[in-house]
């Protein structure tokens, strides 16, 4: 009789689970990632494509960490609108055995870092409904605001006032909820006498509004997950007509990255569901000032 012992069922399936994944990471040509920023990293790489319910976790995963850092399984899934077995077979393609051991990540990542915590907890301190709410909305503006401060693209920055700057007109365009953003910017931008179109689609016009589009002309494209407007059909228009681009846009994954010519990221955060604009406002209106100040020289 062999002294051997045959390997047990569960070990097989383990080994099989091992392998599956390796296999994963293989095809994507990573190790894997030890950190969010090595996370990050992979995802905005453009050369790892996800089927739609995979792509939509690493938009959530890369707009939130916090969220995805604090909560539980059911709570992420519940919040990107997936099931709780979507984000284990995300996190089992980078070579995790489940979503706690790939959420490590997250929690290294806001440890002690975060703002929106102080904010939140203040809210959820206040009796009051009405200041509860304003409490929250507070916290999750100075979030969007510190995170521009803690990594902002000076270098796309500058080359996006540079091809504002040079253009005969600005188209700028943004639809849903970047429209208050994109009203404000074409307004300013006309107080200090910077020709520009604001694309608002009355009537169904937009297709028409950028019908003379050239190429000494430029756009300016604001637009946020889930990315579901005509804010792209419009861009790509621009592109095809040779137009310069430059967007400020919410993740790696927005369809408007490969039509731009330069892009910043902007992140908002929320509370009670309901987002921030303040950072998109504030890089918008720091665009007008550069692009005005370079004409003026």
């Amino acid at each position: 009789m062999s002294g051997a012992r045959k390997p047990s069922a569960r070990s097989i399936a383990d080994e099989a689970g091992t392998r599956k994944r390796g296999r994963s990471l293989a095809a994507l040509g990573y190790i894997q990632p030890r950190t969010y920023e090595e996370l990050r990293a992979v995802l905005s790489s453009g050369t790892v494509h996800f089927p739609k319910r995979l792509r939509q976790v690493a938009i959530f995963l890369w707009q939130h960490p916090s969220d995805v850092a604090l909560g539980t399984i059911a709570q992420v899934a519940a919040q990107a609108g997936v099931q709780p077995s979507t984000l284990v077979r995300f996190a089992q393609i980078f070579g995790y055995s489940g979503f706690s051991d790939f959420q490590g990540l997250f929690k290294d990542h806001v440890k002690g870092s975060w703002p929106e915590g102080r904010g939140v907890e203040r809210a959820e301190a206040e009796p009051n409904a009405e200041l509860h709410f304003l409490h929250g909305m507070v916290g999750a503006s100075q979030a969007s605001l510190g995170r521009i401060e803690a990594g902002f693209d000076l270098e796309s920055f500058e080359k996006m006032v540079a091809l504002l700057a040079a253009a005969d007109l600005v188209y700028v365009i943004g639809s849903k909820r970047a429209f208050p953003v994109t009203t404000y910017l074409s307004l300013t931008l006309s107080q200090q006498g910077v020709r520009n179109v604001l694309v608002d689609n009355v009537g169904s016009t937009a297709l028409d509004q950028v019908g003379c589009i050239g190429s000494r002309d430029a756009v300016l494209a604001v637009s946020f997950s889930p990315y579901n407007s005509i804010t792209p059909d419009l861009v790509a228009v621009a592109h095809e007509r040779q137009a310069r681009i430059v967007t400020i846009t919410d993740s790696t994954f927005s369809p408007l990255i490969g039509l731009s010519d330069s892009w910043l990221e902007v992140v908002e955060s929320d509370f009670a569901g309901f987002r921030s604009l303040a950072a998109s406002l504030a890089v918008g209106m720091a665009l007008v000032h550069g692009v005005v100040a370079k004409r003026g020289t």
